[in-house]
C-alpha cells in the first residue's frame, strides 16, 4: 500500500498540515503510519474523502463527538446526523435572535409585543407533583417520565382546573436547575394515601385563588419568546397592585410537541393572593 506524506495528503485534502496534525490529536484523522524513529505522518489514499469531510464539518462548528459519529456512519446516516446537528443549530439561533430580540426591545423600551391578559379563579384542588434540579437539556425526559407516574397514581380533573402545569422555582437554564416542579390536579376524592409508595411523588392541596394568564401558541414557547409575556404579567400585577401568590407557571393546555406552530398549547400564569 502506498502512503502519502503529510505534505502529500495536505495538498490532496486541501488541508493544512496544521490542521491535519491537530485532527491526528483529536483523534478524527488518524495517520495510517507514524515512523517510530521520525515521528513522520504517513496517510493511505481512503483517508482523502473523510479527511476533506472533517475539515467541512469543523467549519460547521460541529462538535467533536458528532463528527466522530459521522465517520462512523453509511453516506445516508452521516446526512441524517449532519440534518440533525443543522436543525439544532437554527433552533438555537432562533432562540438566541428572539432573545436579542427582547433585550434591544427592554434596554429601549421599545417594547412592540401586545397581549390579550386574563384574570380567572380555581377552585381548591388536590395536587399530586414531582420536583427536581434540572436544567434545559433535561426538561424533556423530566417532563415526560414524572407526567406519565402522575398520570398513572390517581384520576384527573375536567377542564381547566385539570391541566398539569410547570412552576418555576427558578430559572431552568443550560446553567441554573431551577428546581422545577410538575403539579397535576387530580379527583377531590384523592387521599394522600395515593402517593404512598411513589418515590419523588408529594400530595398537597391548593386553596382557592385567582391566577392571571396569557395563552400562547407553540411557536412562543421557547424560553426567549416567553420573556416578553412575563414581563407583561409583572407589569400586569405590579399596576393593579396585586400581591403573586407564587412562581411563574406554565398550564398545559395542549401537547406542544405534536401541535402546529400556531395551535394554542400553554397558558402562561402567575397565581394572585
Amino acid at each position: 500500500m502506498t502512503l502519502m506524506t503529510i505534505g502529500e495528503f495536505a495538498e490532496r485534502t486541501r488541508l493544512s498540515p496544521k490542521a491535519l496534525r491537530l485532527y491526528d490529536r483529536l483523534g478524527l484523522v488518524v495517520p495510517a503510519h507514524v515512523d517510530a524513529a521520525s515521528a513522520y505522518r504517513r496517510y493511505a489514499e481512503d483517508q482523502v474523502e473523510p479527511a476533506r469531510l472533517v475539515g467541512l464539518l469543523r467549519r460547521l462548528d460541529m462538535p467533536l463527538a458528532v463528527i466522530a459519529s459521522v465517520l462512523r456512519a453509511s453516506p445516508a446516516g452521516q446526512a441524517r446526523i449532519i440534518s440533525a446537528y443543522w436543525a439544532q443549530v437554527e433552533a438555537v439561533t432562533a432562540d438566541r435572535r428572539a432573545l436579542v430580540g427582547y433585550l434591544q426591545e427592554r434596554l429601549t423600551g421599545a417594547a412592540t409585543t401586545m397581549y390579550q391578559i386574563e384574570l380567572r379563579s380555581l377552585p381548591r384542588r388536590n395536587l399530586l407533583t414531582i420536583c427536581r434540579h434540572v436544567t434545559m437539556d433535561g426538561t424533556d425526559a423530566f417532563f415526560s417520565d414524572a407526567f406519565s407516574r402522575l398520570r398513572a397514581a390517581a384520576p384527573g380533573l375536567e377542564g381547566i382546573a385539570g391541566c398539569p402545569y410547570l412552576i418555576f422555582y427558578g430559572e431552568v437554564s443550560q446553567d441554573s436547575d431551577g428546581p422545577l416542579e410538575l403539579c397535576r390536579p387530580v379527583a377531590p376524592e384523592t387521599a394522600e394515601g395515593a402517593v404512598a409508595g411513589l418515590a419523588g411523588v408529594e400530595f398537597r392541596t391548593e386553596r382557592p385563588h385567582e391566577e392571571v394568564y396569557i395563552r400562547l401558541a407553540a411557536a412562543d414557547m421557547s424560553w426567549p419568546a416567553l420573556m416578553p409575556a412575563c414581563d407583561a404579567l409583572v407589569r400586569w400585577t405590579a399596576e393593579r397592585q396585586r400581591d403573586p401568590a407564587g412562581p411563574l407557571r406554565q398550564v398545559l393546555i395542549a401537547d406542544r410537541r405534536t401541535a402546529a406552530p400556531d395551535t394554542l398549547v400553554c397558558d402562561l400564569t402567575i397565581p394572585l393572593r
